[in-house]
């Protein structure tokens, strides 16, 4: 019964929810009653009071002592996020290494125009950690992360720091994803690969090349979206990829 009545409420949230993004209930208009909406809805005060109370906890809705309830005026804007449940599927890790491939390839030119002397040593220490902690995948996920971010705050474009600062350990599929049941030796050699391809993204923005750090980049991001896209026509991921080491 507790059961059926989190169902109720899960699916009349999420249809309230619908209605306030897609505009039918715009920002400013007044929310239906309890009542009105457990008449509409077919469903019990309880169910109603429950999906409210989770709208308002979202930010979805706003109460005016006298008036009732009301949409807020911030209601259609939702902020970006990448959760740890969306990367437990390999479809949505592949979708993230899409979007990184447009991403990163001209935060790579960027950081090639703009960096300094000081974010060269920052990528290069990163690029070193990696180096120091490769037989370690989670310390070399991390790494992996900090170079990433190096290179973001040297295109002196803070939005880039922030959002790559956000995605932290998301930017990087699990490497235990494409190396499932191999050799030590097969995780080292592919260890080492991405450390090459990580190399030639560094000297391209050491050498103020933007044209080659793009297409570095670039490379470096598609052939991780090709293995991991070749990974999805033959397996399907695991549970709790989060458990296993990361590297891209």
């Amino acid at each position: 019964m507790a059961r059926n009545s989190a169902s109720l409420t899960d699916g009349l949230f999420a249809k309230l929810e619908e209605r306030i993004r897609s505009g039918a209930m715009p920002p400013g208009s007044r929310f239906p009653t309890q009542l009105e909406i457990s008449a509409a809805e077919n469903v019990s005060r309880t169910v109603v009071r429950e999906a409210v109370a989770r709208l308002s906890a979202q930010g979805l809705t706003t109460s005016r002592q006298g008036s009732g309830v009301f949409v807020a005026a911030t209601a259609q804007y939702r902020a970006f996020q990448v959760t740890r449940d969306e990367m437990s599927e390999l479809t949505d890790v592949i979708k993230l290494l899409e979007m990184r491939l447009a991403l990163e390839t001209e935060m790579a030119a960027l950081a090639a125009a703009r960096r300094t002397t000081a974010d060269i040593g920052a990528i290069r220490d990163a690029l070193a950690q990696m180096e120091a902690v490769i037989d370690d995948p989670e310390a070399a996920a991390r790494a992996d992360s900090g170079f990433h971010l190096a290179i973001a705050r040297a295109t002196q474009n803070h939005y880039y720091e922030r959002l790559i600062e956000f995605l932290g350990l998301r930017l990087v599929p699990p490497r235990n994803l494409y190396l499932r049941d191999q050799s030590e030796e097969a995780h080292r050699a592919y260890a080492a690969k991405v450390q090459g391809e990580h190399e030639a993204i560094l000297d391209a923005i050491v050498r103020m090349d933007s044209t080659r750090a793009r297409e570095a980049a670039r490379h470096h991001m598609q052939e991780s979206l090709s293995r991991h896209s070749q990974l999805s026509e033959t397996t399907s991921l695991r549970p709790k990829v989060e458990d296993s080491g990361t590297s891209d």
